[in-house]
This record gives structure tokens, sequence and C-alpha cells, in this order.
């Protein structure tokens, strides 16, 4: 399909250009009403299985959106040159996803990604601002006149949405009166937490206090309970020694080495783009593991790995509970992997990651923390605590940035912001070992 045949009547000087990149069907459709939505300038549209890299190079896009799926996922390498220029941002998107977006939720994504287009952070819906710079006289619109006409159906929507990512447990029903087909089998004035087997559980040694210094479990139980055996007598070493250091020597085996410290990279809005050029700019021996947390709508992990893994110079993994982080190796985070640091090695554990904590339970000078375009602000103080630890934290240069607001937090506060590529030249300099 031809550029020109693309370019809509009307568009303003300032638009970006936009080459679509997706093969014919509903997500093409839908992306493409939202770039028109978005004011984008869509200079090419086309299958990338059907184009050559030429055709996507002189088109000379500022934007590449990808329809993403396994169909297209080979014949994307073919078009490294324009997806790895710098000057160009890339936006990937799930076909899938697109495909089934309508209504209030089509809508919503074409706000977010007119805020990607046009580097703004206004993702809020038509009159959904309040203009005080003209005020009116008389009492001002109280909230429940401001939302008179608002329709809760759409929330209640997105709500249903994430209900099965919540955590789930911790009532225990009990049967009343009624009996358990009553609408009141559950009594709010009797429910209690239920029982957790790991709250018995004694400490282990090497994690947290010395096992023999934690307190004797009380079990209540109506079976008696054997007195405890007497003390064996020592064992004679046999001049072996097992500690946590050598566990995780052990545990690395070929895959790498387990070190302490650890790179983090934080990112959300506009973000993926900037991920894929650190990590193009990173060296094959980097000594310390990196992690990123980058937050999906459509929480498909598997496929943000199989698209870092095109041009990092690192191992790319998905992080599961239970594993250990190695150096010279990339995880990244889905939304059930928390993240344990205990003496100063990165543990994977399920749960939801906690970035402050995170951040803080880190050894300061032997890790780092770049926060990339849709970074949360209010990661900003840890970041700086570590660098005044001697940690490296940095955030990516507001220019060329979609969401800047926690570059722009940390640049006020006297921290570093510089270009995805820079900032892969401060962190493997960080580590120069």
């Amino acid at each position: 399909m031809s550029a020109n045949d693309q370019v809509q009547g009307g568009m303003s000087a300032g638009s970006k250009r936009v080459a679509l990149l997706a093969r014919a069907g509903a997500a093409r459709e839908q992306l493409r009403l939202a770039l028109h939505e978005a004011g984008a300038d869509i200079v090419l549209e086309d299958d990338p299985n059907a184009i050559d890299p030429q055709t996507l190079g002189d088109a000379a896009p500022q934007v590449v959106l990808v329809a993403l799926e396994a169909a297209i996922e080979d014949s994307l390498s073919r078009f490294d040159d324009v997806l790895h220029d710098p000057a160009v941002a890339v936006i990937f998107d799930e076909a899938e996803l697109a495909a089934r977006r309508e209504g209030w939720e089509a809508k919503r994504w074409a706000r977010h990604l007119s805020a990607k287009l046009n580097g703004h952070a206004d993702v809020l819906p038509p009159g959904g601002e309040i203009d005080d710079t003209r005020p009116e006289p008389g009492l001002p619109r109280t909230p429940a006149q401001i939302h008179a006409d608002a329709r809760i159906e759409p929330h209640l929507q997105e709500a249903q949405g994430v209900a099965f990512e919540l955590p789930r447990g911790g009532l225990s029903l009990v049967e009343t009166d009624e009996g358990p087909g009553s609408d009141q089998a559950f009594d709010p004035e009797n429910w209690k937490p239920a029982e957790d087997p790991s709250h018995a559980m004694p400490l282990q040694h090497g994690f947290g206090e010395a096992a023999e210094q934690a307190p004797a479990v009380v079990q209540e139980s109506a079976v008696s309970v054997p007195p405890p055996l007497p003390p064996a007598a020592p064992a004679k070493s046999s001049g072996l020694t097992l500690e946590l250091e050598s566990l995780h020597a052990t545990a690395a085996g070929t895959s790498g080495n387990v070190v302490r410290g650890a790179a983090l990279l934080f990112a959300g809005i506009g973000g993926p783009d900037a991920v894929r050029k650190v990590l193009a700019d990173l060296p094959p021996d980097l000594s310390r593991p990196v992690l990123v947390q980058l937050r999906l709508d459509g929480g498909r992990y598997d496929n943000l790995v199989k698209q870092m893994e095109r041009v990092s110079t690192l191992p790319v993994l998905l992080a599961k509970a239970g594993e250990t982080a190695h150096g010279a190796h990339v995880y990244v985070l889905p939304n059930d992997v928390a993240v344990d640091v205990v003496e100063g090695v990165v543990h994977f554990a399920e749960g939801t990651l906690q970035p402050e904590t995170l951040i803080a339970a880190l050894p300061a000078a032997e890790s780092a923390v770049l926060l990339l375009s849709g970074s949360d602000p209010a990661q900003v103080e840890a970041a700086l605590a570590l660098a005044a630890q001697g940690g490296l934290a940095a955030g990516q240069s507001p220019q060329g940035c979609y969401d800047p607001a926690a570059s722009k937090a940390l640049a006020a506060r006297g921290g570093k912001v510089a270009t995805p590529a820079e900032l892969a030249t401060h962190l493997a300099s960080h580590w120069p070992d």
C-alpha cells in the first residue's frame, strides 16, 4: 500500500510520521482508527511479511507501530536498521488485544497512544478536565454535580478485567443458622483468617535469625507431643564447611555467576523502545543481573522476552519464583513475581514487586537504578538514596521520552539523565570488572 494513500488531508505540520506494520484484519483496522484519532500521519501501512526493509526505510517514519503476533515475529528482524534507529520510536501492541478493543476501551487506548505520539501525559477524555482559568460567579460546583451524569459501567468493566489479578484468600466461611444455601452463609461477625501453615515454620539458618534462636513453635493438637530427644553428640568435623556463598555458587551451575547487586530498569508508557535500546548496547560480559519491570496492558511478558532477545547481547529470561538471578543475564519481571534480596543476592519469589523496598534492600555500591519512560516518580527518592551510598541512579533524557515525569523529578534533585544508549554506557562503566 502506497504511503501517499495513507496520508490524510488536514494533518498538522507537527503530526508524527507513523508506519503501521500489521497483517490485514481487525487489529490493523483498530490501530489505524486509533492513529487517526491521535492525529498521526500514517506514511505506511502494510503486512511486514509482504514488504522489504527498503520500503520501510523510504517511508522515513518517526514512529513504528507494530501489531505483534507469532505470524510476523520472524519477519521483524529484517527491519532492524529502522527499528534500532535511535531517532525512531517503536511501539508494540498485541494484535489479539487490539482486535478485541471496542467502545470505551478502544477510546481509552487511543488516548494513551496520543500521549505517546505527542509526548504528554494527558489521557483524560474530553470534558474530564475542569477549567479554573475563568471562574464563574457563585459557589463552585460540588463533586456530586460534576459527576451527576457520569456512567459507572466503564469502571465496572475495567474492574472486572483486573479482578482475577487481585490477591485471594484470607477469609474462612462459617455456616449460620440459615444453612449453607442461604444468602447469609457468610457471617461477617465470625469470620477468621484462613490458616497459613507457613506461619508455623521455624526460621532457616542463613535467612534471617539462626534456627536455634527461633522460639519454639506451639502446636494445638489433640495428640500428645513426645518429649524432645536429648541432644546428639557433636559429629567430628571432616574439614568441610557449608556456607551460603558456596550454595549460591553451586546453584549457578553453567548458567552464570550468582553475584551481589543488580541493575533495575523501570519503565511504563513508551518504555519498550527505551528498554530495547539500553539492552542493545550493554556488553555481553556485564557482571550483574539486569531486572526489567515494564508494565504491560495485556500482561504478555513471554512475547516481551522474545522481542528483547532479538536486540540484547545478554540472555533474556522470564523471572520465575524459586530461581536466583545470575550475572550477565536479563530478567523480565511479570506481575506475579516478587524480588527478595538475601545477603545482597537477588532471589525471585511469588508475590508482587515493591520497587522502593527492593531498591533499599540492594547493596548500593553494587547496584544501579535506571528510570526510563513511564517510570513512577515515587521511585526517585529511593533511587537517590541508593546513589548517595555509591550506587548508580539515572533517568532517560526528557528529549524523545514519552513520559519523562520520573526523569524530570530525578533531574530536579540533581540526578543524571541521558539517552538510552548513554545509560547503557554508564551502566557498563559502573562495574568495570
